[in-house]
């Protein structure tokens, strides 16, 4: 049967099928609102679609029996609830714990009564790629609290935890929080990149309007709400690292250094100086 991962070529949702290709799986469908400019792998049927406009689902949905749900916000379920009629048996989203600002994505999931698996997901380490216009501007990072911890996971890990429970049994009705193996500190973060791209970058402790301020352009209009509700207070909303996803996947979770030696110089845009 038919595996449809949504949000096909998102962050997380490409990854996701890459990471299905890798476990050996078939007949993938992924939804994309431009099936010509996804590029996808051969092999991969590319469908039109957008999670925002249900009206554009019922096409994607037919003979699916399995699908990967990215986050959205608003109308999810509508969509779930086209799901569940076309036939689709297993939905894997993306989505938080039920008092989170994700925690409607999987409340909705769970009401449609197709099975599920949650996937929830604290900080990602993609995230620090806000920090890239101050880094190659400036060469140093802005925030309130040099010492406030995360655990970040990376997407790829977040992914293949994903393709295993679409692919695997033993993962329904399963809520998975998921960590990276390591807490860090802001200044742990930015000491990692700045081994990855072999340059010092600083850290600088701002207040709160400096520190929108130097993220109101990566983020726009978020800006304000990320400080506010993310950055003031990291420390008493970041889960303690965990296993789950070393326990899914049979491997060691990716490090932050790991991940920054892979992507730093593309996500920072800075190249590696040579010694």
């Amino acid at each position: 049967m038919t595996t449809l991962v949504t949000g096909a070529t998102g962050n997380i949702g490409r990854k996701v099928v890459d990471q299905l290709l890798a476990r050996g799986a078939t007949d993938i469908r992924a939804l994309t609102v431009d099936p010509v400019k996804a590029a996808l792998p051969a092999g991969v049927e590319a469908v039109r679609g957008y999670l925002r406009r249900p009206e554009t689902l019922p096409a994607a949905f037919a003979g699916v029996d399995r699908m990967y749900l990215a986050s959205v916000d608003g109308g999810v379920a509508e969509v779930v609830d086209m799901a569940g009629a076309a036939g689709v048996r297993h939905i894997v989203d993306l989505s938080g714990e039920p008092d989170s600002w994700w925690g409607e994505i999987a409340a909705a999931v769970e009401a449609s009564g197709i099975a599920w698996t949650h996937l929830w997901p604290g900080d990602f380490m993609e995230n620090t790629g806000m920090w890239a216009q101050q880094i190659r501007e400036t060469g140093a990072v802005r925030e309130p609290d040099p010492d406030a911890g995360s655990t970040p996971i990376a997407m790829d890990d977040i992914a293949a935890v994903a393709a295993v429970a679409l692919t695997e049994e033993g993962h329904l009705g399963r809520a998975y929080a998921l960590t990276g193996p390591e807490k860090l500190s802001r200044v742990e973060l930015v000491r990692e990149i700045a081994g990855a791209l072999g340059r010092e970058i600083g850290f600088v402790r701002a207040t709160r309007a400096e520190t929108v301020r130097a993220l109101s352009t990566p983020m726009g209009d978020t800006a304000q709400w990320y400080v506010d509700n993310v950055l003031i207070g990291l420390d008493e909303h970041t889960l303690p690292p965990n296993q789950v996803a070393e326990e899914i996947l049979g491997r060691p979770a990716t490090t932050f250094g790991q991940w920054a030696a892979r992507y730093a110089a593309q996500l920072f845009g800075v190249v590696r100086q040579e010694d």
